[in-house]
């Protein structure tokens, strides 16, 4: 695929969460103060929020990825809309505890042992709870109750909150004055500023042996920008679509018309994006056609198209 046309050891823009590939903008680099501080406070919940796409996951993955593993024991759980009673065998399931045909009294029991199990081996217990904004009140108040657990004083459980910008609302409601009252340090993520994405997708690029090839013309980085306003997954998106665009047209540079080639294609599959860079750079170029597909191309430039389809579905079948 494109990864061997340009030289480089690996996808550099793959969508799912790797903490190998954090890059810390300055929000991110706030947030990391936030959670550090949470973590020394050894109890209570720790609450990050932020839009779709703009790093909560990798964020924390790349925290826990610093710990050492054997005084922290950590269970994650990836909310949808389930109640109370199976958000505490959720949890249970995250942390290994048995669960099934139990009733809650009982799943209750077996995790508080787990916690106490863990305090006695001088291992911490994390919860993430990620998608927090499907929570409902009953199983906020449920989490809230698990954050009782204690010895001596000391609390067995600490938990951290991962929601999009509308959590901040559900958890100002009027009924949960007590979880408030535990939340100990809080961070909204913003997206990253017009340099940081440059430096973003720089970043991530030489993560994977990048020697500028392909290069980005002047201007590129804006324009990328402008499409993906600073959302490191936008971001990974429509850059991955680039490289692969530049590999099927054997493109060694990306540049302003390589970006709006591909945003129209990506518009046109209706796939996501944050602003009109698309439609002003039509409009710049005087409403002329500019998609790949919209021109003539000779007949060896289809043969060549061809051949190098051909090649990525070899290589997607010998997946």
């Amino acid at each position: 695929m494109y990864t061997s046309f340009y030289r480089l050891r690996g996808r550099p823009f793959q969508l799912t969460p790797d903490h190998r590939f954090f890059f810390e903008g300055q929000s991110h680099r706030r947030a990391i103060a936030y959670l550090t501080y949470g973590l020394s406070q050894r109890e209570g919940f720790v609450v990050i929020t932020g839009d779709v796409g703009t790093g909560k996951t990798i964020l924390m993955e790349h925290l826990f990825s610093k710990l050492q593993e054997e005084r922290f024991v950590t269970g994650k759980v990836v909310t949808t809309q389930v109640d109370s009673d199976n958000l505490l065998r959720m949890v249970a399931a995250a942390f290994g505890v048995k669960h099934e045909g139990d009733d809650k009294a009982t799943v209750l029991k077996r995790v508080e042992t787990f916690l106490v199990d863990s305090y006695r081996s001088d291992t911490r217990a994390l919860l993430v709870i990620d998608e927090a904004q499907h929570l409902s009140d009953g199983s906020l108040e449920e989490l809230r109750m698990l954050s009782n657990y204690q010895v001596g004083g000391f609390p067995l459980l600490q938990t951290f909150l991962l929601g999009q910008t509308h959590f901040r609302r559900t958890i100002a409601g009027a009924g949960l004055e007590q979880l408030r009252q535990r939340v100990i340090a809080s961070h909204h993520l913003q997206p990253l500023g017009r340099e940081e994405t440059r430096k973003y997708i720089e970043h991530r690029l030489r993560l994977v042996g990048w020697q500028n090839d392909p290069a980005f013309a002047v201007g590129a980085f804006d324009m990328i920008y402008e499409e993906t306003g600073g959302v490191p997954r936008r971001i990974n998106l429509l850059c991955d679509r680039l490289l692969l665009f530049g590999f099927l047209e054997e493109r060694h540079e990306i540049d302003e018309s390589v970006i709006k080639d591909v945003i129209m294609d990506m518009h046109r599959e209706n796939l996501p994006s944050s602003s009109t860079a698309c439609s002003t750079a039509v409009h710049s170029a005087g409403g002329a056609p500019s998609s790949a597909s919209e021109t003539t191309a000779s007949a060896s430039d289809l043969d060549r198209l061809a051949e190098r389809v051909t090649v990525l579905e070899r290589h997607i079948k010998a997946q």
